[in-house]
């Protein structure tokens, strides 16, 4: 053998070596990746946190190794249609869990099943819920953040800016807690059901997207009950110097959900005095590969307002 890779010439036992040492390389980073976003966990799925039409309304908590004692509440939501219980994978959200956030993702009856008024409701219910087990679940009742992504970013902009007191007098406890979250880090939201300008859902002035009159129950609605409906799902209208701190990446190629609609929210917002951060992903369509990584953006907001909050 020593003979052999003697009469090897040195360049090409030079080549073999940084081929290997790349391959090894490439393996190393591989599964250095793998394990980072496969985070060890302790997580409960198919918590029923309500009940509608006879179904159970269920979450998945998942608690890292290390919590920090603040609580991430993910929005499980694509069209309004929700993934079940066990169904959110580990790696979707493993910055925040190696950041040591515990993370509620919130499901939800997926439309048509439900509209998305009730939705709508059912995320109240949830933020409620983990609000009111927050000592058993080791989290701060008064630092919680929420995230998602398109319907799901809907849905996180309605909590961040219409989530508030419950009722006092509601004969069940979770209901008296306030479903108001402390921080938001939104991808690609609706934030205006009125006016969806340039997007392929648009059908006309005021009128529901096209590909989802029966998500809002309005098949037979005329379109001044619509007005009124999409209005109340609307974040745009509710926009507030209380309404919590929110960051939203869009991407400039979204032809569904279009970036004019996170524009013209930051811009309502602006002249309310409210900042809304907003970060365009040059190309980025309904979503977009790195999405990931941005996470890690998201993580320092959540820091940054969740770990010291207003008084």
């Amino acid at each position: 053998m020593s003979n052999f890779l003697a009469r090897v010439p040195h360049w090409l036992r030079t080549a073999a070596l940084v081929l290997l040492s790349a391959i090894a390389a490439a393996l190393l980073t591989a599964a250095s990746g793998w394990m980072y976003f496969h985070p060890s966990v302790d997580r409960t799925d198919g918590v029923v946190y309500s009940t509608r039409r006879g179904q159970d309304l269920t979450m998945d908590i998942i608690r890292p190794k290390h919590p920090n004692g603040l609580a991430i509440a993910l929005m499980v939501s694509g069209g309004w249609k929700s993934k079940k219980a066990g169904e959110t994978p580990v790696w979707l959200m493993a910055p925040v869990l190696r950041a040591g956030y515990t993370v509620f993702a919130i499901c939800h009856i997926s439309q048509p099943g439900e509209t998305v008024t009730e939705i709508v409701e059912d995320m109240h219910r949830g933020v409620r819920f983990v609000r009111y087990h927050a000592q058993e679940y080791g989290i701060d009742p008064n630092r919680i953040g929420v995230t998602g992504g398109s319907a799901g970013g809907h849905l996180g902009l309605i909590l961040a800016t219409r989530g508030g007191p419950g009722d006092p007098n509601a004969p069940d406890p979770v209901d008296r807690e306030s479903s108001a979250v402390q921080a938001a880090a939104l991808f690609y939201p609706v934030t205006d059901l009125l006016n969806l300008g340039s997007s392929t859902e648009y059908t006309g002035p005021g009128r529901p997207p096209k590909s989802f009159i029966k998500a809002f129950g309005v098949e037979h609605a005329t379109l001044d009950e619509w007005k009124l409906i999409g209005h109340d799902a609307s974040p745009i209208y509710f926009i507030t110097k209380d309404m919590a701190p929110t960051l939203i990446y869009h991407g400039d190629a979204d032809t569904l959900v279009p970036l004019e609609q996170s524009q013209r929210f930051r811009a309502r917002a602006a002249e309310l005095g409210v900042d809304v951060p907003l970060v365009v992903h040059p190309g980025g369509k309904h979503g977009w590969p790195t999405m990931l990584f941005d996470e890690f953006h998201f993580i320092r907001w959540f820091d940054q307002h969740l770990k010291s909050p207003k008084p």
